[in-house]
């Protein structure tokens, strides 16, 4: 792969070419400097909304959409070959975004509709809601508003009801529409990401194409950092101000965004993004993988799930992520690769100890793959501070079978949080085994997992509350899958 002095994307219908740029500059960075400062720095990590912009993604068909991402959490180089919208973009036709002096002769509906709901008082969270609210009145189908378009947007001084009552008041987008129509010519079309080899300020950015692309980088730039969505590791680079000298993206890699349903087995891409797997969870998918479904929604906002991927929230190694234990619960095996082979390793062995793994040097997560039949009584549950876009405190995930006498045929329990590790609670499951699912079994299964884990106490929670709500969920699992309805499924 040539080297490359430039990157070269699509901003609000125009052409940019972008020079010298470290590849640590975030698109939101580079956007204000470059006097698009319409998009406002809140947080650098991805937790307020303010610096929004629109890619234009891809559904669980390949079809084109917009996608709402935090620009703080999008190293420059990342944008390469992309199509994206800022704020001052949304009004108009595109390619002829208004200068300071010259505005639109009308407001985008979406901007209208919060002008006329009075959505807007100090203004400064305002962008990044337009540019949410954005990718929601073009979501394909949207009938009605989902919330959750703009649960990873922060306001301080409007209260939402106003904010809501806007999204409310959104109707369909009309036939016109410029934006819609900017869609409709490339739908069954959307190109692959292109490969890049980015060099500048010292430092390097490599996207290759494909697996053996990776390996290739991997071995002519030893040490090199990979990186997926971006929405942890950009985080260290804008709040720790690390540096990395060669950084390897997984973004072009389209074996890495895989989701296929084999008799045998479910595998899910590392690389495939959580919006493009929350999609594709309908009808009987979205019953078989229940505890997915559950915990797709609690998984930060989708500003960030729009970016974030499976293969990074299991890299990272931390012991409150919340895929882990719902995935331990459903027996995950995960598919690691290097320049050497392939191999299989169980997720219950993947880690080791506090942020570590059984990756080697120039190894990474391919695949997540889940046995089939898998459970058929599914629940997770994660306790924090809010209900939602927060950091667990403690998680749990819970997968139970019982035969036709009411008698536990298979559980799985697992914990995050409660140790140094994600961890399968195995005195639990095997305690379990052949017994009625009924008030003691329950109370009995409290007792065999009192000793589990070693929690800490922190900002967060207690020792002593983590303890408590190892039993307690347990406990919440029970009653919520006793009744005769529940179990007879």
């Amino acid at each position: 792969m040539t080297a490359h002095s430039e990157v070269v994307f699509e901003l609000n219908g125009q052409s940019v070419i972008v020079n010298d740029v470290d590849p640590h500059c975030t698109l939101l960075e580079w956007l204000r400097a470059s006097g698009r400062t319409g998009t406002k720095e809140g947080c650098a990590e991805g937790e307020c909304g303010a610096c929004a912009v629109a890619f234009v993604g891809r559904d669980a068909l390949g079809q084109p959409r917009y996608e709402a991402v935090n620009s703080c959490l999008v190293s420059l180089p990342e944008v390469h070959g992309r199509r994206l919208i800022s704020v001052e973009g949304v009004a108009g036709p595109p390619g002829q975004v208004p200068s300071a002096a010259s505005q639109p002769a009308e407001l985008h509906p979406v901007q209208q509709a919060l002008v006329e709901a009075g959505g807007s008082q100090c203004g400064y969270c305002t962008p990044g809601f337009v540019m949410s609210l954005f990718a929601e009145y073009y979501r394909p189908g949207r009938s009605g508003f989902d919330p959750e378009a703009i649960g990873g947007n922060l306001c301080r001084c409007t209260g939402y009801r106003p904010i809501v009552e806007a999204a409310r008041r959104l109707k369909p987008p009309a036939p016109d529409d410029p934006r819609r129509l900017e869609l409709a010519p490339r739908a069954g079309s959307v190109q692959a990401l292109p490969g890049l080899d980015y060099a500048a300020n010292g430092r390097r950015f490599v996207r290759p194409e494909s697996l053996a692309g990776v390996f290739e980088a991997l071995q002519r730039h030893p040490g090199a950092t990979l990186i997926g969505g971006g929405t942890d590791l950009m985080v260290y680079s804008n709040q720790r101000h690390e540096r990395y000298p060669v950084l390897v993206s997984l973004a072009a890699v389209s074996e890495l965004s895989q989701l296929v349903w084999r008799p045998d087995e479910v595998v899910i891409g590392a690389g495939l993004p959580l919006s493009q797997l929350e999609r594709a969870l309908t009808g009987e998918r979205a019953t078989e993988l229940g505890l997915l479904v559950q915990l797709l929604p609690l998984f930060s906002s989708r500003l960030i799930r729009n970016r974030a991927t499976l293969g990074g929230n299991l890299g990272t190694a931390s012991p409150i992520g919340d895929a882990p234990p719902a995935l331990l619960a459903l027996g995950a095996e995960l598919g690691l690769a290097s320049a050497s082979g392939t191999r299989r390793v169980a997720l219950r062995d993947f880690f080791v100890g506090y942020r570590k793994t059984v990756l080697t040097p120039g190894e990474l997560i391919v695949s997540v793959f889940l046995p089939r039949p898998l459970p058929r009584l599914q629940r997770f549950y994660k306790v924090s501070k809010r209900l939602s876009d927060d950091i667990s405190s403690v998680s749990a995930a819970f997968a139970l079978d019982l035969d036709a006498g009411g008698r536990v045929e298979r559980l799985r329990v697992a914990y995050g949080g409660i140790a140094a590790v994600p961890i399968r609670a195995d005195a639990v499951e095997q305690a379990a085994l052949g017994r009625p699912w009924d008030e003691a079994t329950a109370r009995a299964l409290q007792q065999a997992a009192s000793g589990l884990g070693s929690p800490l106490s922190d900002h967060r929670a207690s020792a002593a509350y983590r303890q408590a709500m190892i039993g307690s969920l347990l406990e919440r699992f029970f009653w919520e899958t006793s009744a005769p309805a529940e179990a007879a499924q």
